[in-house]
């Protein structure tokens, strides 16, 4: 590599992640059947982050109802934190009048 005067390329290293296990885990009821008929009866909510090209980050949080396949709530953040996820939810419940039985999965 000297007499052709290369030189090889210095990779940074990777970022080592441990891999943590939550206190508690729900036990997964849906089990992967997304199909509904009724209304009100299964929701589905997850939150995805948006790089904006100022590179600031944007979170949207959504519920989504399997039975009238419609978003029943959403809501845009600055940060991805327990209580943007809470005020999805809470606004979800302001709008649905009985939600009694429903089966919320994320």
């Amino acid at each position: 590599m000297n007499q052709l005067n290369l030189k090889s390329t210095i990779r940074p290293k990777r970022k080592r992640y441990i891999k943590t296990t939550p206190e508690i885990t729900a036990h997964n009821i849906l089990n992967r059947k997304f199909e509904e008929q009724i209304p009100n009866k299964k929701w589905l909510t997850d939150v995805t982050e948006f790089k904006l090209s100022n590179g600031k980050k944007l979170y949207l949080s959504a519920i989504y109802d399997l039975g009238s396949k419609q978003i029943i709530s959403h809501k845009l953040s600055t940060s991805n934190n327990n209580k943007f996820v809470l005020d999805t939810l809470k606004k979800a419940v302001k709008l649905v009048p009985n939600t009694e039985g429903i089966l919320l999965h994320s």
